[in-house]
């Protein structure tokens, strides 16, 4: 039988192989990454040795075919890592970019010929991966895009800039969305699979962007002025890439929703915590009617957001889960989070505005979910439409 978390809930999906992975992802995240934390956020990304150790563990690729180095699994072990990820206070590697989205990408467009070529490095850690929508101009607009790719030869030309690029600084592999019609908006869209080991002419990589939360977390600006990119590098056909964006969007924002629940869970057991061994005016702090009504509240928005993203967990691993039902949850998730953790720092009191308690991070941390991914008013918009 799966093992109860704290509050005694299992996630209905969840199988003993989960809790084995859970067991795994939680030494790897506590005992190997999370030690470095200090250096880590002073450095501004991750070290690649620990995506290339997470590939030895087999932490990367979970849903990937076993045939590709892959896990041969699916979301729900995907989720269970990012769970552990979020919960163990590890924020630097982008293994939600780098698994749950662009190995995503590749395993369902790629040729086999490109499957083979780049699934097994990603898998291993080797390859670092990301994926290039976001422009200066323009962020959830993705069919306003203006960086280009024009045919020459057996390549394609790249001109523009991304930013906001989720592992820009280390990416090996970037998955780049591009313009090769300039006359069309959606349908002139193509994605293009750039190789940047050794950072290729043509390619430069801005700078490390600097953010008010995940200080550790790589984020970067990325210049294209006549990068070659093989034409054998195009994913799918070309003109098909706004399509596949759209297809692929719903689980990445199930990708954001699984971060957003791990903290909340995260921030109400720290609260819980803190409140029975603090005391105020002669007795714990939970000893008081306000504080306990506070954690029951947020204890009750966790639970009811488990509740939610696991059925919408059920629903993707079924190949069922909708563009409405996906936005509703990065929209209600990470509205969740952010006041989740506000009202579990208040409980904190005056430390929990300082940096000796890991609530303060929790709550800058939190506050780019309701952006990335697509505005939780964008979210607003394509649930309207179904209405």
């Amino acid at each position: 039988m799966p093992t109860p978390g704290l509050d005694g809930y299992v996630e209905p999906w969840r199988k003993p192989e989960h809790d084995d992975l859970a067991e795994l992802a939680r030494t790897f995240f506590t005992k190997e990454v999370a030690p470095h934390a200090e250096r880590l956020e002073r450095q501004g990304h991750p070290d690649r040795e620990h995506y290339r150790r997470a590939g030895e563990l087999g932490l990367l690729g979970l849903s990937i075919p076993e045939q590709y180095g892959g896990g041969g699994g699916d979301f729900t072990h995907e989720a269970t890592l990012l769970h552990e990820q979020m919960l163990a206070g590890e924020g630097s590697l982008g293994i939600a970019v780098h698994s749950g989205i662009v190995t995503g990408y590749l395993n369902e467009y790629g040729t086999e010929e490109q499957k083979q070529r780049w699934l097994p490095g990603l898998v291993a850690g080797e390859l670092v991966g990301a994926i290039a929508m976001t422009e200066p101009d323009g962020g959830s607009d993705v069919q306003a895009i203006r960086a280009k790719a024009v045919r020459d030869g057996d390549d394609y030309l790249v001109s523009g800039s991304k930013t906001f690029i989720t592992n820009g600084i280390l990416a090996d592999l970037l998955i780049l969305a591009v313009k090769t019609d300039t006359s069309a908006r959606a349908h002139g869209i193509s994605l293009l699979v750039c190789e940047l080991t050794g950072d290729p002419e043509g390619f430069r990589r801005g700078r490390k962007i600097e953010k008010i939360g995940l200080h550790s977390n790589d984020t970067a600006e990325l210049f294209f002025d006549g990068l070659r990119v093989p034409a054998a590098n195009l994913l799918g056909a070309e003109g098909s890439g706004f399509i596949q964006m759209m297809q692929q969007l719903p689980q990445e924002r199930l990708v954001i929703g699984v971060g957003a629940v791990a903290a909340m869970q995260r921030a109400v057991a720290m609260a819980t915590a803190y409140a029975k061994e603090r005391t105020a005016f002669g007795k714990p702090l939970i000893g008081h009617q306000n504080t306990r009504m506070v954690l029951a509240e947020v204890a009750t928005r966790t639970r009811v957001s488990r509740i939610f993203l696991d059925d919408c967990i059920q629903r993707h691993a079924r190949g069922e889960l909708d563009v409405a039902t996906a936005a509703m949850a990065k929209l209600y998730l990470t509205e969740g989070q952010c006041e989740v953790v506000d009202r579990c720092l208040q409980i904190f009191g005056g430390y929990g505005y300082t940096t000796e308690y890991p609530i303060s991070k929790m709550y800058a941390d939190a506050r780019v979910q309701k952006i990335y991914g697509g505005t939780n008013e964008i979210m607003k918009e394509l649930i309207s439409r179904v209405l």
